[in-house]
């Protein structure tokens, strides 16, 4: 059987790190897939930073393409052991580098690309800046909400493999709002349930919720401890 510790070893970031000096194909998907993952911190980051949504793309791409291909990750201060820390810091890195436009990437240019949706990317910056709001405390809240939903989106995979789909959407309103008896009578009815089955139902969907809210925060720290630190910290961001 292999130890917890083990198997957290084996995690995207882990794996990356270790493979900093001497990259690997597998090291090298890892960082893709974060990459993909948590690019949206990034461009709200470089757009609070004045750049127009045309530059902010093309700087986004220009960044991953030096952290994918030029191993940015030889940087890395494994003490700190966060992907979210470490992605924060060579943007700044980047950006103070990247004052002549002209070595932004043009579009179409780069040899390795991520797949940024500049329009929904701008449909949450746009809402969430105000005059107050740092590029740091943007980056931060933009990295809760694409965890969140990156959770999401496996949870939903989870329930479209076991061929219940419909069943994920009717139960997931029960992950962000109260449980009000109303709405679990009415839900109960239209499935065909007994309230006493629809609550179970909710508990395991929630159950498997946090479970792949602890694995998807794994993925991005060093130190199986750090994970209810990262926790807090989403939490944090996202009521404060």
């Amino acid at each position: 059987m292999i130890s917890p510790v083990s198997r957290f070893n084996t995690t995207r970031w882990t794996l990356v790190q270790a493979a900093a000096v001497n990259p690997t194909e597998d090291s090298g998907e890892a960082l893709a897939t974060l990459c993909q993952a948590y690019w949206r911190p990034v461009y709200v980051f470089i757009r609070r930073h004045g750049h127009d949504r045309e530059q902010a793309e093309d700087l986004t791409q220009e960044f991953f393409t030096h952290l994918l291909e030029k191993n940015y990750l030889i940087a890395a201060n494994p003490e700190r052991g966060r992907f979210r820390s470490f992605l924060l810091i060579a943007v700044k890195h980047f950006l103070a580098n990247q004052w002549d436009r002209e070595h932004a990437s043009k579009r179409g240019g780069s040899q390795t690309r991520i797949s940024i949706d500049s329009v929904e990317a701008e449909n949450w910056y746009l809402p969430a800046v105000v005059d107050e709001v740092t590029p740091e405390s943007l980056f931060e809240r933009r990295w809760a909400l694409s965890l969140l939903e990156h959770v999401m989106s496996r949870l939903r995979a989870e329930f479209e493999t076991a061929g219940k789909a419909e069943e994920f959407e009717k139960l997931s309103m029960f992950l962000n709002r109260d449980s009000e008896d109303v709405r679990y009578k009415q839900l109960a009815e239209e499935m065909g349930l007994s309230v006493g089955a629809l609550r179970m139902a909710v508990h395991r969907l929630r159950r498997s919720y946090r479970r792949l809210l602890r694995e998807e925060i794994a993925q991005t720290v060093s130190e199986p401890e750090q994970t209810d630190e990262e926790l807090r910290f989403l939490l944090a961001t996202l009521t404060g």
